[in-house]
């Protein structure tokens, strides 16, 4: 099992910043793809960004690619994600997901059924 909480979500304004963290625990933090989805009010749950397990490879839904970071410290178990020039379409609740030893391609991690663990998700809300 690996447990996840996810923490860094808020209100902002438009064009503002947040980061976003997930704290893992449980299982080895360095054997998992770590994957950031959201779901926005009425939509359905969709992909934003991805890790490698070493750190080295990234993925990215197109939207988000120009504004937001992935990065992941094995030190502290803990994946992040840099969110700048935020937008009120951004506003939805965000998820940190993991699989133990999965392979990454961006195939792969960007697939929700990837993902065999997600956290409870934390709220952010982008203000026009």
């Amino acid at each position: 099992q690996v447990q996840l909480v996810e923490s860094g979500g808020g209100l902002v304004q438009a064009g503002g910043s947040l980061r976003l963290s997930c704290a893992a625990s449980g299982r080895t933090f360095s054997n998992c793809l770590m994957g950031w989805f959201r779901q926005a009010p009425g939509k359905e749950r969709e992909f934003v960004a991805a890790i490698s397990q070493s750190g080295r490879s990234t993925y990215y839904a197109d939207p988000m690619k120009a504004r937001f970071t992935i990065s992941r410290d094995n030190a502290k178990n803990t994946v992040y994600l840099q969110m700048n020039t935020l937008k009120p379409e951004d506003t939805a609740v965000y998820y940190c997901a993991a699989n133990e030893y999965a392979s990454f391609t961006s195939y792969v991690a960007g697939r929700q059924s990837t993902y065999h663990y997600w956290g409870q998700g934390t709220q952010v809300t982008v203000s026009s």
